[in-house]
């Protein structure tokens, strides 16, 4: 069984991306190559996540969820460090253009479509909303935290913290998120746990059936080698991604949406799944989760890396984005607190999601 695994393409790309990364590794590259080493890249951001999906199911839910959510920020700081370190001062927002677009994204495209792909098939999608109002309750108090805050302080110039405000909101934000990790997997697993049309929760054995623990091994494998792709590859191609968008003369902002939407696409698809066979808290959990540690992985392991990094970190929203976000933590409560949601639920969080693109694009 192991052997057939090894024949397939989430296997076999994570090793054609690393050894394209080998040959590719501190050389300029023609055109067509970069556009390989792009599908080389994106390949292996889907594979990864993959496996962390066979590694997910093998542990279970809500843990299956978390180890999701922890691979795909993993694979955000990789690129957003890869890109701040080669960009130079322009990067200086490009953390919190990531970390906002992932929360956008997450809590709105996400959520819309998953709720979209049950309302579509059933008139009423079900969850559990003890579990889903904490995981929202702790994705706005982070994104608060670290992305509105700073644009409000006086101790550094521009919406940026000083050195010992980026310390705290990086020690409170990882800590935030270490206790939502306890309290979904340990205190109150039973909140995240998937429930039936009928508001029943469902029991374990109605998930697929487990992969065995050699597959889930080779799974754990698989997945270091994609990761490790992942950031080579990121750094490979970080030229190409901010000359593209200059080129097109459109805002250095695009940057981070097209890191966050790279990312999570892979999320974006195990999401609708999970929604299509009715196991919306499942969803749910996936979409807050990666907010979640977008927010709470990535300001900490950005904050160590501004100790090496020239130039400010500016990580305060502007006017636009703080009304974004607001509108979107207002509509994401509305949403939550019946514990079921509608067709017009999932247009709404769609159309924010969609006001989002557009202002990206055209400020």
């Amino acid at each position: 069984m192991i052997r057939e695994a090894m024949t397939r393409w989430t296997v076999a790309v994570p090793a054609l991306a690393l050894l394209a990364l080998a040959l590719s590794w501190g050389r300029d590259l023609p055109v067509p190559v970069m556009v390989i080493v792009a599908f080389l890249l994106m390949g292996a951001v889907l594979a990864a996540v993959h496996h962390a999906e066979v590694i997910a199911h093998r542990v279970g839910e809500p843990f299956g969820s978390l180890v999701l959510a922890v691979a795909v920020t993993v694979i955000e700081v990789a690129l957003i460090v890869s890109l701040m370190i080669s960009g130079g001062p322009q990067t200086a927002t490009l953390a919190r253009d990531t970390v906002f677009a992932a929360v956008m994204i997450t809590c709105n495209g996400i959520v819309g479509l998953s709720l979209l792909a049950v309302t579509l098939k059933r008139k009423i999608a079900v969850f559990q909303a003890e579990g889903t109002g904490k995981a929202l309750a702790t994705v706005a108090t982070l994104a608060t935290l670290s992305m509105v805050l700073p644009t409000f302080t006086t101790s550094a110039n521009g919406p940026a913290f000083s050195p010992a405000q980026l310390a705290f909101a990086a020690v409170v934000s990882l800590l935030l998120w270490g206790l939502f990790v306890f309290t979904q997997t340990v205190r109150h697993r039973d909140y995240f746990l998937p429930v039936e049309v009928e508001g029943r929760p469902m029991r374990e054995d109605d998930h697929a059936p487990r992969p065995s623990g050699r597959t889930a091994l080779v799974s754990l494998g698989v997945l270091m080698v994609a990761l490790v792709a992942v950031v080579g590859l990121a750094k490979v191609e970080s030229p190409v991604i901010e000359a593209a968008v200059s080129a097109a003369g459109l805002p250095h902002a695009v940057v981070g949406v097209a890191i966050a939407l790279l990312v999570l696409m892979p999320e974006t698809i195990a999401a609708v799944r999970a929604a299509r066979r009715d196991q919306v808290q499942i969803s749910l959990n996936l979409a807050l989760g990666s907010a979640m540690a977008s927010i709470g992985l990535t300001i900490p392991a950005i904050a160590v890396a501004s100790i090496w990094l020239e130039g400010p970190l500016l990580l305060g929203l502007g006017p636009t984005h703080m009304v974004l976000l607001a509108l979107t933590f207002v509509v994401s409560t509305l949403t939550v607190v019946p514990g079921r949601a509608t067709l017009l639920q999932s247009g709404v969080h769609l159309v924010v999601f969609a006001a989002f693109l557009f202002l990206a694009i055209s400020p």
